[in-house]
This record gives structure tokens, C-alpha cells and sequence, in this order.
């Protein structure tokens, strides 16, 4: 079995090595690819120096800041050249906690999809400001709501994906950044008969470096949700 790790970085030197060490060190057949998009803080130099030692290691340097999205998907098109069984998408700083990819592994037969849930069990988040939380649970549920996906965590960005499905998804039609990233490949998945299983996941803001949160962000979410309402009909 291989799984591609895969994970953006935008001036994340303060994570970057230990969140590489970490998820190398789940299984011996994980590998990870970082797409970094020209952090200024260093975070590429970084990852070229681990990657002399390591050749599980890959880097992906892309010109500048384009957006997480493109981000995922010029990151997804690289993984499959390298002939994966799955992909892993996951943050890199600590938010998603590296240990659950032992509950996808150990869950893989179940579904093409694995979705690391934080409201499938109630709400699994810590270190976050209530209004925070409360806008990130209700924007979940509008965006189930609007999109029809039989899903509670729509805006999840830790996924592990069975590498022949994710064949299937035109990655070139994928327009969205943010929050409407991640559902909108959730419905792409859903669009093309997917099996998607939600795992219960805690997930904990940062401790090391800088939000990338933005109000752009939450207003193309919400905005863009109603482009898949409309593809229904």
C-alpha cells in the first residue's frame, strides 16, 4: 500500500519539520508531498534540506499565493503521478492531529471517501472562540442544507481518498479556494457515487504560526454553495 500525504504550506516554517516527522512516523507506508506556495519565511528551504535525508519526501513550489484550492489540486494531480492507493489531505499545523490517519487506514474498505469529522458526534473542536465554533457548525449545516450532501462536516479539509476515485473527478473543474474547496470536491465526490464515511476527529486551532482565515473566505463559501444547489436542476 502507498498513501500520499498531501499538504499546503504558506509560511509554516514554525510547523513544517515537526508535522513531516510526525506523519511519516504513523506508517512506514505513508509518503508526503508538500505544496508550498513561495513562503516568504523560508518554509521550501526547509523541506529541500529534510527531503536530502528522506525520499519519501516531495516538494511542490508553486510561483506565489494562489489560493488552497488550486493548491489541493495541483497537489492531488502531482500525487497520482506517483502511482498512490490513497491520497491524504491534510493542514499543517496541527489542527488535523496526524494520529486519526490510523483510523482511515484501518477503515479504508469501508468507503472511497474518509472524511475526519468534526461534527459527527457533536462539536469536536478546541482552543476555537464560541463565535467561531458557532459559525463554522451553522455554516455546515446551511451548506448541507443548500447542496444536499448527506454529510455534517461539508468544510472538513481532512480527507483520505482512495486514489482511483479521485481519477474520476475533473480536478480542472474544481474553481473553488477556502471553505467552498472542500465542498465542492465533497460534492464532486457525492455527484459521482462516492461511499463517504465520516470518522469523529478533535480538532484544535493552531498553536504555531499565523491563521489564514479571511472574510473573502467565508463569503465565497457561502456565495458558492448555490452554484452546486443549482447544478441539481
Amino acid at each position: 500500500m502507498k498513501i500520499i500525504v498531501v499538504i499546503p504550506t504558506y509560511n509554516e516554517k514554525d510547523n513544517i519539520k515537526k508535522i513531516i516527522d510526525t506523519v511519516l512516523g504513523v506508517d512506514n507506508s505513508i509518503e508526503i508531498l508538500i505544496v508550498d506556495d513561495n513562503s516568504p519565511d523560508g518554509t521550501s528551504d526547509i523541506v529541500k534540506e529534510l527531503q536530502e535525508k528522506n525520499p519519501k519526501i516531495h516538494l511542490l513550489k508553486r510561483a506565489g499565493k494562489l489560493g488552497l484550492g488550486t493548491a489541493y489540486v495541483d497537489g492531488f494531480k502531482t500525487a497520482l503521478k506517483q502511482n498512490p492507493d490513497f491520497i491524504v489531505q491534510m493542514d499543517a499545523d496541527f489542527s488535523h492531529d496526524p494520529k486519526y490517519i490510523k483510523d482511515f487506514i484501518a477503515s479504508k474498505e469501508k468507503a472511497d471517501v474518509i472524511i475526519g469529522s468534526r461534527y459527527i458526534k457533536g462539536i469536536s473542536v478546541i482552543n476555537w472562540p464560541l463565535r467561531r465554533v458557532l459559525l463554522s457548525y451553522f455554516a455546515n449545516k446551511y451548506a448541507k442544507i443548500v447542496t444536499g450532501l448527506p454529510i455534517e462536516d461539508c468544510t472538513g479539509g481532512f480527507k483520505w481518498i482512495r486514489a482511483e476515485f479521485l481519477k474520476k473527478v475533473n480536478l480542472d473543474a474544481i474553481s473553488s479556494n477556502g471553505y467552498a474547496f472542500q465542498i465542492e470536491m465533497n460534492y464532486a465526490f457525492f455527484k459521482k457515487g462516492a461511499r463517504i464515511l465520516e470518522l469523529p476527529i478533535i480538532f484544535a486551532d493552531r498553536e504555531e504560526g499565523v491563521s489564514k482565515m479571511s472574510g473573502n473566505i467565508i463569503r465565497e463559501a457561502i456565495f458558492k454553495i448555490w452554484t452546486f444547489h443549482f447544478k441539481k436542476y
